[in-house]
């Protein structure tokens, strides 16, 4: 028997595209041989479809889609995931489905049993838990399906669910194990995700075909590395990351083992590759193609700019250089550079005149009072402005530069340089922002070496440096990977041995600017905890303020 994996990509309701794109793997894995093709989990409506599931509509259009890759099951086996209607009354609506197409019809369906609520994932609210497991058998062959999360429970180990559903099907004695999954990116996760796949072989003692997604749906970006293991627990295959792929096995030579091909895991080009594909799939998906961003000559607009001129093309790129009257001469040339490097567009514009028409309007009301943050503040939204202003005359979305280290402590201005579409770097910690400028100029300088060796600065007032108001980012990236990424309180902080008074007034800098990260735009996630959808916190919380 020989089994095709389908890394696809796939778009949040576009059912048309979708099916096609199954249907084009399922033609490309019959020319291989193939007897099954394997798809992804929710490959139907792509993941997440969140509240879509709640259209009746919606639903009816899954249905169809199913049928239509029925059809075309012939001579092959389609394995494919989709939304099933429970048809009780009682629990939620919806299953979260695997579906076995073969000769034309649906073989069999097994809905999933683990629904994770947690971080990004909220399948609870939608989908009613499975309580039956059976194989399908096929060609000869006693087949286990799993969806995603189900085999991340091996040996009734995590402590968040009561069941095993393997260990059901282990019972009717499987030959192998196909996993249809929605496993997002992060940084850290695909040896996870081996690991997790060898302890199920390990376990089981027989080959598991593993298929997730590629793309990006908004902020949640998958990154393939499909896996193919044998019963030894040795990786017989993984595939390629960012990267659609059909890809054909044959059992017999997966159950005798070899090969051995595992993709490269360095953490600095795995966020290089997702955020470039982050950019791509955030326009492409919502039919766009040009994209603004201000570039001032700091390191953080330029890793932004790279990254956008790689995603979307030098000519689909433009960048507003707006210096004040604290703006070092350096900064403009290193700005100028780097446009240069990337022949993409830039344009020029001064805006100490702009300032200063703001400055003698709010004169009599700002009477004895001094130069502080208000000040800096409007030079901020000036930029803002000035770039939304070219984004709607010209139809090109706003790019946001904030990094993660910013974001956490609310170092930025709303409605200034928090302004955007698409916050490409907001879960990027400041000291990773110069581990891939250093990366992007590994084959040659693309970056002027000026804007990553010079101090960081916002320039919105005389000689300002990062560090007058911020402690090194090296300490403070510790001290917020702790308490974002590992949920460390401040008593276990100060216990690792930082700074007490430290801990304290960053967490409480974080705290204090929950409101500020509620209007950022969408953060390409890369990291296990992004500012977003998978970290809930109050706004008018008082754990620490």
């Amino acid at each position: 028997m020989k089994i095709a994996i389908g890394q696809l990509n796939y778009h949040i309701g576009n059912f048309e595209k979708n099916l096609q794109s199954m249907l084009q793997a399922t033609a490309t894995a019959k020319e291989q041989g193939a007897d099954i093709i394997l798809f992804g989990e929710l490959a139907v409506t792509g993941y997440p479809p969140r509240d879509f599931l709640q259209f009746e509509d919606f639903i009816e259009r899954c249905q169809f889609v199913v049928k239509e890759l029925a059809k075309a099951a012939q001579g092959i086996a389609i394995v494919v995931g989709a939304p099933t209607v429970n048809p009780v009354i009682e629990g939620k609506d919806l299953y979260n489905s695997a579906y076995f197409l073969a000769d034309g019809e649906v073989l069999h369906v097994q809905h999933k049993a683990l629904l994770p609520t947690y971080d990004i994932f909220d399948e609870y609210r939608y989908f009613e838990p499975a309580s039956t497991f059976e194989v399908v058998e096929y060609k000869g062959k006693r087949i286990a399906l799993s969806i995603c999360e189900d085999i991340w429970n091996v040996g009734n180990e995590n402590p968040m669910y009561t069941i095993c559903p393997l260990d059901k099907l282990k019972e009717q004695y499987p030959d192998f194990i196909l996993n249809l999954s929605a496993s997002p990116f992060d940084c850290k996760h695909a040896q996870d995700r081996i690991d997790t796949v060898r302890a199920n072989v390990e376990r089981y003692q027989i080959p598991l075909f593993y298929a997730n997604h590629v793309g990006a749906q908004t902020e949640i970006i998958f990154d393939g590395g499909s896996i193919v293991m044998s019963p030894d627990g040795k990786v017989y295959d993984e595939m390629p990351y960012f990267q659609e792929l059909v890809k054909t096995y044959d059992l017999d030579a997966v159950l005798k083992g070899g090969i051995h091909q595992v993709q490269p895991k360095e953490k600095i080009s795995l966020i290089h590759d997702a955020l470039v594909v982050g950019i791509q799939n955030y326009f492409g998906k919502l039919g766009l193609k040009k994209a603004i961003l201000g570039l001032s000559g700091g390191i953080d607009s330029a890793v932004v700019a790279v990254l956008a001129q790689r995603a979307l093309g030098a000519e689909n790129v433009r960048c507003i250089l707006m210096p004040s009257q604290f703006s070092s001469d350096h900064s403009i040339q290193d700005a100028r550079q780097l446009a240069q490097n990337l022949n993409i567009q830039y344009d020029l514009i001064e805006i100490e005149p702009m300032y200063k028409a703001y400055e003698l309007a709010l004169r009599p009301h700002f009477a004895g009072t001094h130069f502080d943050v208000t000040e800096e503040n409007i030079q901020a939204r000036i930029r803002g402005m000035l770039l939304m202003s070219f984004s709607n005359k010209f139809g090109a979305i706003l790019l946001n530069t904030s990094n993660k280290s910013e974001a956490a402590v609310g170092y930025g201005t709303l409605y200034g340089d928090m302004a955007g579409g698409l916050s490409v770097i907001a879960d990027v910690y400041k000291t990773d922002v110069y581990a891939l400028a250093n990366y992007m100029n590994k084959d040659g300088e693309v970056l002027p070496q000026n804007i990553i060796t010079k101090p960081p600065s916002a320039e919105l007032r005389p000689d300002q440096l990062d560090s007058d108001s911020l402690p090194d980012y090296d300490i403070l990236d510790e001290i917020l990977y702790q308490y974002i990424e590992k949920m460390k309180g401040p008593k276990a902080l100060v216990k690792q041995g930082f700074d007490a008074k430290l801990v304290e007034r960053i967490l409480k800098m974080v705290d204090r600017n929950e409101f500020k990260r509620a209007q950022m735009a969408p953060a390409l996630r890369v990291s296990s905890k992004a500012f977003g959808m998978g970290r809930r916190i109050p706004i008018v919380g008082k754990y620490l303020s």
